[in-house]
């Protein structure tokens, strides 16, 4: 494998620079994080949150348990943990930390397979190098239009999210979501390869892939599930054969086996909510925020004028694709340049149509409880499909123009697909001081817990308004931050209660733990305090000092096992 990967970057230096590129580009905006500096361990973007959440559920599932890490007691459902179970694994059989793969190791492999994978994929598909090195191009550094907007209003070019969704160089910071990229175009690569070969191995590798695809993502699980059916039911009406139909029942039958263990009820996660994106678009400040015109759309949907209505959220949606595709857009392009004969169609061209068009439907109509945002995560791969028809497009048209005109094209085109990456990466990754941090006391606090043998750690609970009414220069404690699994994460241990925005996500009742929790640390009865204790099976009290109510020492159950100035942590007798 390593012999091919050299011999792939040996005789193709202009893409192998590209790729290379890509990937350190990319890993900027996790390589920061996860490192310990004067003030603490630091956390840029999104990695205060999101990336604990994935360290503290590897963490328990390394420990060789189903349990949620931050609601002891009860298993892990309504997530795909793909990524967790492969994160975890590499953590056992290297022994390296959890967070050094997370942050450090992994992002940077991811990023370079999936621009190996997607190079593979086009090239094979187009037999054209110019048309693959635009594709790697569009893969690695597409972006909307927010900066542009940014731009006009006289601020920093910045904007990434404007529209809603995420661009490409915000690929790291979703780790599954990058695993997904590399397993996508693998398996295209091998059942593009295994169907012009007539290669059944191929063909069997490529079912398996899609079909772990949704523990991994599952959005990315349903999108390829619907363009495999697509793409099987449009070869057999070419009258093409069954092969890819048959890849989509078995990738089908795997995905049900490995996804309905885990999976609670839809109705709990998903809610039919009707161009909320397009709504929050043009009303939240933090996004486009044309404010009047996103209430007079509403207004008229609520008011039956429905005319206006059609016209309103008509434009509202244009705005919409436009400002996410940026100019990824000129693969639509594609489309007319491929012409109005349906015959002409591979099924491969089905597979990816499916996908985009599936991938901006969904989040147009539906939204996930708790954080409704969510299911933007669809649109990923509409815009990761329509990046790579936008290269194959571009790069057939640069090969038909004359020199000059090749070099202006490609320059308009780079000012405006590049702005983003830089705009996203010096506001959000590249500043000396991060948004969040672990101090080095609450490190050391954590540390000996995570010695300590077994057990399950009772928190105080994250208090929002405290947390707000703070004044603290960056960086802020993870405990003045926002809900997080920190606690779990490095103390290797289940905590009771953490994270409620996942908790939230994922369907729990965590409301009712709350205020037993509360209740806890506001009652002054030992004796409930106790049984409270002994029920839950909790052995640790992991307490802030700044948060503390009460004197805990008077507590005969609870013996002071470690302090410091800002931490103390009890065994519970």
């Amino acid at each position: 494998m390593l012999k091919k990967l050299l011999k792939i970057f040996s005789q193709n230096k202009s893409h192998s620079a590209l790729i290379l590129i890509g990937t350190a580009v990319w890993s900027l905006t996790m390589i920061k994080s996860g490192l310990v500096y004067s003030y603490g361990m630091g956390f840029w973007g999104p990695n205060g949150h999101d990336g604990i959440w994935h360290i503290a559920l590897a963490g328990g599932l390394a420990r060789g348990t189903m349990q949620m890490p931050i609601f002891a007691g009860e298993v892990i459902k309504n997530y795909h943990i793909g990524f967790d179970l492969f994160l975890a694994a590499v953590h056992k059989l290297s022994l390296i930390p959890i967070h050094i793969l997370y942050f450090q190791i992994l992002p940077p492999v991811f990023a370079i397979l999936v621009g190996i994978f997607c190079h593979k994929f086009v090239y094979l598909w187009t037999k054209n190098k110019t048309k693959t090195f635009w594709a790697v191009f569009f893969l690695y550094f597409g972006g909307g239009l927010g900066w542009f907007v940014n731009l006009l209003k006289g601020q920093e070019i910045a904007g990434e999210s404007m529209f809603w969704s995420q661009q490409s160089v915000s690929t790291l910071i979703n780790p599954p979501y990058a695993f997904s990229l590399v397993l996508i175009f693998a398996g295209l690569f091998y059942f593009h390869k295994g169907l012009e070969q007539k290669n059944k191995n191929d063909l069997i590798l490529a079912t398996f892939i899609f079909g772990v695809l949704i523990q991994i993502k599952v959005y990315a699980g349903i999108l390829m599930l619907v363009g495999l059916m697509l793409a099987g039911i449009w070869n057999v009406w070419k009258m093409k054969g069954l092969a890819v139909l048959k890849v989509f029942v078995g990738s089908l039958i795997l995905s049900i086996l490995l996804f309905t263990p885990s999976a609670g009820k839809v109705s709990r996660v998903l809610v039919f909510k009707p161009f909320w994106f397009l709504e929050t678009m043009m009303i939240f400040p933090d996004r486009l925020g044309w404010e009047k015109f996103g209430e007079a759309m509403v207004n008229y949907k609520l008011g039956g004028t429905w005319l206006k209505a059609i016209i309103a959220y008509g434009l509202a949606l244009f705005i919409f694709i436009i400002g996410n595709f940026g100019s990824r857009v000129i693969g639509i392009f594609w489309f007319w340049r491929k012409g109005k004969v349906l015959r002409s169609y591979q099924y491969v061209e089905v597979l990816m149509i499916a996908v985009i068009f599936t991938g901006i439907i969904l989040p147009l109509f539906i939204v996930q409880k708790g954080t409704a945002w969510n299911t933007i995560q669809f649109m990923y791969y509409s815009l990761l499909f329509i990046g790579v028809l936008a290269g194959v497009y571009f790069g057939g048209i640069t090969m038909k123009l004359k020199s000059m005109m090749v070099r202006i094209f490609i320059l308009l085109t780079i000012l405006l697909t590049v702005p983003t990456t830089p705009g996203v990466l010096f506001y959000h990754y590249l500043p000396s001081r991060p948004p969040a941090m672990i101090s080095k006391k609450e490190m050391e606090a954590l540390d000996f817990l995570s010695n300590q043998n077994g057990g399950i750690v009772l928190t105080q609970p994250f208090d929002k308004k405290k947390a707000d009414a703070a004044i603290v220069f960056p960086p802020r404690p993870l405990y003045l931050y926002e809900s997080t699994a920190y606690v779990s994460a490095f103390s290797e241990k289940t905590t009771y209660l953490e994270d409620q925005m996942n908790l939230e996500i994922t369907g729990y009742d965590w409301q009712s733990r709350r205020r037993k929790v509360e209740n806890f640390f506001s009652n002054g009865n030992l004796s409930d305090n106790s049984v409270f204790l002994k029920n839950n099976k909790i052995e640790f009290l992991y307490i802030l000092k700044d948060f503390k109510e009460g004197n805990l020492e008077e507590n005969q159950f609870l013996s002071k096992i470690y302090e410091n100035s800002e931490v103390e942590i009890y065994r519970v007798n």
